[in-house]
């Protein structure tokens, strides 16, 4: 900076322009640095301010719908069917449906904290298949065929788990046809965001103003270049049997068990063949935000991604029905292509000693309970 003998010299016009050079100056730090605060703002931070705004704009009787103890059994009670009664499944939460509009956008800012720009496109996409799904139905029940699941965009529970608190222990869930999610906070860190649950059907609209969609092609498309480009000899270690099974094979089962056989192991790879499976695993990790993202792939690297193997059932041309996964030490990836003629999709990732923080929670309610 200028002493402030010089400015004694400048004219009055000059040390105007000057001030206001520095005023913008100082304006845009101020930005800068608040724009960097909110960028580095940790997963855990922003998910427990989204979760308590979010809860303080509920009523009281929705919040009783909404908010369950840390230790309830609903944790680890899971599925990805449409709800309902059964052969529906009966969720309980609060839906989407039964929130008034500011409610449901301040749900909407929860579900971002968790989810990348484009998992949460995934995420709302899937829920607008809904819609897609019902119209298909309407015809089919006009030609004298039964339909036994509501179809509601709407139809998606959010519960919290727990109290919210940025260096707190706590976890939330959002839930319905196609969709399950779920975050657990312990101190203050995202340690695990298992299960992640994402289906979608019509895997590929076929008609109508969204046809040509395939939400989760991305999912897809990479894994059937990579069994594509297997030799005879790699097949042979990839390829299971027979037919592809008609659904993930872990369901909903907690925990979840590594599935045999286990496939084709990274090192028995070519390079551009390990990038396709890297490409595969991104595919799912990318969903998530960046700091649950970074978790997952830490989680990953220290288990040895060389233990990674590869497996493939069905037919590997567009359209016939299949079924991959990807397993490692630590986590498994289902993907099931097989329901509706093979235009319904399952994938899930399965964390096997992490799913719903389960180890990691008792551990603290043992502490918190001494």
């Amino acid at each position: 900076m200028l002493p402030l003998r010089h400015f004694r010299r400048l004219s009055p016009a000059a040390i105007a322009m000057r001030s206001i050079r520095l005023f913008v100056l100082g304006t845009l730090l101020v930005v800068l640095a608040t724009a960097v605060t909110f960028t580095a703002d940790p997963a855990s931070t922003a998910m427990a301010s989204a979760a308590t705004r979010w809860l303080d704009g509920l009523t009281a009787a929705q919040k009783q719908q909404a908010q369950f103890a840390l230790d309830s059994a609903e944790w680890t009670r899971w599925h990805f069917i449409p709800s309902g009664p059964p052969p529906a499944f009966p969720r309980i939460g609060l839906t989407i449906k039964d929130m008034a509009p500011a409610q449901r956008e301040l749900a909407h800012a929860l579900l971002k904290t968790g989810l990348s720009q484009r998992g949460y496109l995934t995420a709302t996409q899937i829920m607008e298949l809904e819609t897609t799904l019902g119209a298909m139905e309407a015809e089919m029940r006009a030609r004298g065929e039964r339909t036994p699941f509501v179809r509601d965009r709407e139809l998606y529970f959010f519960s919290i788990f727990g109290t919210p608190a940025a260096s707190g222990t706590w976890g939330w869930r959002v839930e319905g046809h196609h969709i399950s999610l779920h975050f657990t906070v312990v101190n203050g860190t995202v340690t695990v965001s298992t299960p992640t649950f994402f289906g979608a059907n019509p895997a590929e609209v076929m008609a109508g103003d969204k046809k040509g969609l395939r939400v989760l092609g991305a999912l897809e498309d990479p894994a059937r270049q990579l069994v594509t480009s297997l030799t005879d000899a790699q097949r042979a270690q990839a390829i299971v049997p027979g037919d592809a099974p008609n659904d993930i094979l872990t369901t909903t089962k907690v925990p979840a068990e590594p599935l045999t056989p286990g496939g084709l192991p990274a090192t028995a790879m070519t390079a551009p063949q390990r990038q396709l499976l890297t490409t595969i695993i991104e595919a799912y990790t990318s969903q998530m935000q960046a700091d649950v993202a970074a978790v997952r792939q830490a989680h990953l690297r220290k288990a040895g991604a060389d233990a990674i193997t590869f497996a493939w059932a069905g037919g590997t041309a567009r359209g016939q029905k299949h079924y991959y996964r990807v397993q490692g030490p630590t986590f498994l990836i289902e993907f099931d292509n097989t329901q509706n003629d093979g235009n319904h999709v399952h994938s899930v990732w399965r964390d096997f000693a992490g799913d719903f923080g389960r180890d990691l929670l008792r551990e603290h309610l043992q502490r918190d309970h001494q």
